[in-house]
């Protein structure tokens, strides 16, 4: 067998098995933030926390803990390697699932949730640095735009996996239902995905030679704004998530019936990857994400102006047929934003995936607890986010959109 630090991993793995590792890998953190929505009553009243808004720290801290881990990932894997960074996140990750599992109090519980972000942040930053390694350009686009398709299926399934977990076990058996999944892709990581940074391209990790390729990827203007457009339009979702769960079972007075509702808004973001992957190489990334930018603001005022009209809570077909247009927009977005901020990065992929992985989620985790903190009770918190970050995020593009795009 040859060195797993080969040039050449295609060798090992197929294009449609990588594909599918990669978004495994990346889809913890989804399945973390979603899986326990369903929960959040009976998770409320066995740790005896008494505002129920509170309880959307378990989304927010998880979050956390993934901003700051992505700093640390990036680094580690340009010097050590990719896999090697992955096995401590993954090692971390169910740590923080085991001390979740056996909460007795609310602290602890967020605590937990911290060190499942700070661990998933490896497998979600080092997936992407693993794509980067052998695709760029409009290619990568296309690998992303699979990748989410296949990763948006956690959003669309996963709340209703919590819910059936419901039935037969309480909340803690959500999180021993994490703790299975992450061992089963640490298994097949470690069994069938080869190093794809070779020993003579890897860095000496110094805190100086760090500190370089950090200044790199915050001076470079297109990597940096693309990416604040990704914090602007990931801080709309964690508000959608943060107050998903009172909206669908409390508000419109769905109760079980939420995972589906919630699963049809989440279903078009995969078709709309599904629709990227193919129009991206086509019409270019940039010009693909202008247009969907501008449609998710627009769509973005028309719920606002509707829930003015219907003093806070518009109906329900209404919101419904809104936000899965808004959310193939969002799906659009989403392929394309990471790609147009990595692009000029491919000599430092992993502390640029690292780094603006980081702060795109910590600019979406604060924007996002705001939305969430300001519910009371109607869709004014989140038609207004919605509106205030799609508009700030067509200004930042106006001004991005003067940069050419980078050579790989």
């Amino acid at each position: 067998m040859k060195n797993s630090t080969t040039d050449s991993p295609e060798e090992f793995t197929g294009f449609k098995e990588f594909v599918a590792l990669m978004a495994f890998s990346m889809s913890l953190v989804a399945l973390c933030t979603d899986g326990i929505l369903p929960a959040f009553p009976e998770i409320a009243s066995d740790l005896q926390v008494q505002n129920l808004n509170n309880v959307q720290l378990v989304i927010s801290v998880l979050f956390v803990g993934l901003s700051i881990g992505m700093l640390f990932y990036g680094p580690l894997s340009d010097s050590f390697g990719r896999k090697p960074a992955m096995y401590v996140g993954f090692a971390i990750f169910i740590c923080g699932s085991l001390m979740s599992l056996l909460a007795k109090d609310f602290p602890t519980m967020l605590a937990g949730r911290f060190l499942q972000g700070l661990g998933a942040a490896g497998p979600r930053t080092i997936a992407t640095a693993l794509i980067r390694d052998r695709f760029h350009g409009s290619a990568m686009a296309r690998v992303m735009s699979f990748i989410v398709t296949f990763f948006v299926l956690v959003p669309i399934i996963s709340p209703g996996l919590g819910q059936l977990i419901l039935l037969v076990s309480s909340w803690r058996g959500i999180f021993a239902a994490f703790l299975l999944l992450a061992a089963v892709n640490l298994v097949w990581l470690i069994l069938r995905q080869p190093e794809t940074l070779p020993v003579h391209r890897r860095a000496p990790f110094t805190l100086r030679r760090v500190a370089e390729r950090f200044k790199q990827v915050l001076s470079n203007r297109q990597a940096m704004g693309y990416t604040l457009i990704s914090g602007c339009v990931f801080g709309a979702l964690v508000g959608y998530l943060n107050v998903s769960q009172q909206v669908f079972g409390v508000l419109y007075g769905l109760g079980a019936k939420f995972p589906l509702y919630f699963a049809l808004i989440a279903l078009s973001i995969g078709i709309a990857s599904l629709i990227n992957s193919q129009i991206v190489m086509r019409f270019g990334m940039r010009r693909v994400a202008q247009i969907a930018l501008w449609g998710l603001m627009l769509l973005s005022l028309c719920l606002l102006g509707l829930t003015w009209w219907y003093d806070g809570l518009p109906p329900l077909w209404f919101f419904m047929a809104n936000m899965m247009v808004l959310f193939f927009f969002i799906g659009i977005l989403f392929g394309n934003m990471n790609s147009l901020a990595m692009e000029p990065l491919g000599r430092v992929a992993g502390t640029g995936a690292a780094v603006l992985g980081s702060i795109s989620t910590l600019v979406g985790v604060f924007l996002g607890y705001f939305i969430g903190l300001a519910y009371d009770a109607s869709l004014y918190s989140m038609a207004e986010g919605f509106t205030l970050l799609s508009i700030v995020s067509v200004v930042i593009m106006h001004g991005v959109a003067r940069t050419p795009l980078a050579a790989r």
